[in-house]
């Protein structure tokens, strides 16, 4: 069974920074691309970045781009999301995300830019 675990999340003040972690189970993680989306309340799921299964290509959401760092450890199975000049408008659950057919994403953690 896929499992995907965020922690990370928290309350930051607007251009502050935090690195969001994902562990991943249950399936062989070095073989997949993955990613973060990410969602705000009252909005739908927008894709923030992904990274392929051998950690040598990204893309980015132009509302992150240069901002977010994504990158992962395929020996621990781990993925990362990290998010600097965080602003009011990064607020939202991130999810890390197995895409395709058979999409998959986490519990979510909280994320909130707030002073």
């Amino acid at each position: 069974e896929v499992q995907l675990v965020e922690s990370g999340g928290g309350l930051v003040q607007p251009g502050g920074s935090l690195r969001l972690s994902c562990a991943a189970s249950g399936f062989t993680f070095r073989q997949y691309a993955m990613g973060w989306v990410r969602q705000a309340l009252g909005k739908g799921q927008e894709w923030v970045a992904t990274i392929n299964n051998e950690g040598s290509s990204t893309t980015y959401a132009d509302s992150v781009q240069g901002r977010f760092t994504i990158s992962r450890d395929n020996a621990g199975n781990l993925l990362y999301l990290q998010m600097d000049k965080l602003k009011p408008e990064d607020t939202a659950v991130y999810y890390c995300a197995k895409p395709g057919s058979d999409f998959r994403r986490g519990q979510g953690t909280q994320v909130t830019v707030s002073s």
